[in-house]
This record gives C-alpha cells, sequence and structure tokens, in this order.
C-alpha cells in the first residue's frame, strides 16, 4: 500500500513520495507533507523558473535561490512567476 500524506500544497490525504527529493530539514519537511502530484507540480514550476531566469543549478547561489523557491512553493503561500514569463510562449 501507498504512503499516504495530507498533501500541504493541494489538500486531503493523497499519496506521499517514496524518498526524501531533497536532503536535509527541507527535504524530510516535504517528504513528510508533500504528495507526489504536488511535487510533480514543483519539477514543472522548478523547470520554469531555471529557464526564465537562466539558472545553472550546480552553481551555489542558484541553487540556494531554487532552495529558497522550493520552501514558499510548498510552505509560504507560493513561488513568484518571473514578470518576463509567457505561459506557452516561445
Amino acid at each position: 500500500m501507498s504512503r499516504m500524506v495530507t498533501c500541504v500544497l493541494l489538500g486531503g490525504e493523497r499519496e506521499g513520495l517514496d524518498r526524501m527529493p531533497y536532503p536535509g530539514d527541507l527535504g524530510q519537511r516535504i517528504f513528510d507533507n508533500v504528495s507526489k502530484e504536488a511535487w510533480g507540480q514543483w519539477l514543472g514550476h522548478q523547470t520554469m523558473l531555471i529557464n526564465e531566469n537562466r539558472l545553472v543549478p550546480i552553481e551555489p547561489k542558484d541553487r540556494a535561490f531554487l532552495e529558497a523557491e522550493m520552501a514558499k512553493f510548498f510552505f509560504e503561500g507560493g513561488s513568484a512567476v518571473p514578470e518576463q514569463f509567457v505561459p506557452g510562449g516561445d
């Protein structure tokens, strides 16, 4: 049977992640409170942030930015979309 969590993003009991998706306290908090579906939404949002902000995830400052946005996305009311972002645009 799947592990269930009360998802902080989508609400209700939902299927939880199989393992911690990120190290440290933030990773544990996500594992305990975020569903697989919500994690998938974050991955899409993260991709948009990387592309729109031209981030290089191996750069420490870019990783720190993404970690802060991840915490906002799940636990602080959401992560903002860059002003220049146009959904479905080129």
